[in-house]
């Protein structure tokens, strides 16, 4: 029991500057990419710096694996952070560290309880907007046969990838420029599928909410014309029985 309150202090204590550290590593990534002119030494930062937050992230993860009080357990129900952590060790690709800190900082931001779900499929959606765009340009740019060469282009091909319109007049050319508009495709459904199912959700409780007090309001209405029959009946019995005077022919009754 104190393993685990100890695990959720440090996902609490450390929620806020992990996800500054994820704002910081899109600055990182997002410099050299942009400003293809950047220096050798600006470029060497970008990268020095997406390692420390990478580094961070697998920290984060080695830390809840020590406290957790389930270890095994935890391994397998935090598989995809385990697999976020290897992946760039085994291949050192920036398109890798990329994928891995997005992957722990949607992880860890789906435990914290205070992000609604509006503001986690809000962020999801500019968060792959914005990587997507990075990420096909960086690879699309010096393509001989690509037609996706400045940012712009690169999120006009995002944003009509990911609503799966697909208008056709920028496309990837390379290998990774393809697989990369795979997973924004299927992204983009599944958001989609996220955002219609919470719509129907509030909905369908709406409507629920309605179902309960309409029900409530009628049971209310059943139990009060009970009581009024209970109330006759027992006064026509009285009165069969004489405890109530009938009044007098040509009397008001009072």
């Amino acid at each position: 029991m104190q393993e685990q309150s100890a695990q959720a202090r440090w996902e609490q204590l450390t929620q806020r500057p992990l996800l500054a550290l994820a704002v910081v590593f899109a600055v990182a990534y997002a410099v050299p990419i942009v400003d293809s002119s950047a220096g050798h030494s600006l470029t060497t930062a970008c990268t020095v710096t997406e390692w420390v937050v990478w580094g961070s992230f697998a920290a984060d993860y080695l830390v809840r694996f020590a406290t957790a009080p389930r270890r095994r357990e935890f391994v397998r129900s935090h598989w995809l952070d385990l697999c976020a952590v290897v992946l760039p060790i085994l291949q050192p690709l920036r398109l890798l560290r990329l994928v891995a800190t997005l992957m722990l900082v949607g992880r860890r931001a789906r435990m914290a309880s205070q992000i609604r779900l509006t503001t986690y499929v809000g962020g999801a959606v500019v968060g792959l907007l914005m990587f997507g765009s990075l990420a096909v340009l960086s690879v699309e740019r010096d393509s001989p046969n690509g037609n996706i060469r400045t940012l712009g282009d690169a999120v006009w091909w995002s944003f009509t990838t990911m609503t799966t319109v697909g208008y056709g007049d920028h496309a990837p050319t390379t290998g990774m420029g393809r697989v990369l508009a795979v997973g924004l495709m299927l992204s983009g459904i599944a958001l989609l599928g996220v955002v219609t199912a919470n719509i129907a959700a509030w909905f369908i409780a709406r409507f629920e909410k309605d179902d309960v007090e309409e029900r409530r309001q009628t049971e209310a209405i059943e139990r009060l014309t009970e009581e009024v029959r209970a109330l006759r009946e027992e006064v026509a019995a009285l009165s069969r029985a004489g405890a109530v005077p009938e009044p007098l022919v040509g009397e008001q009754p009072h």
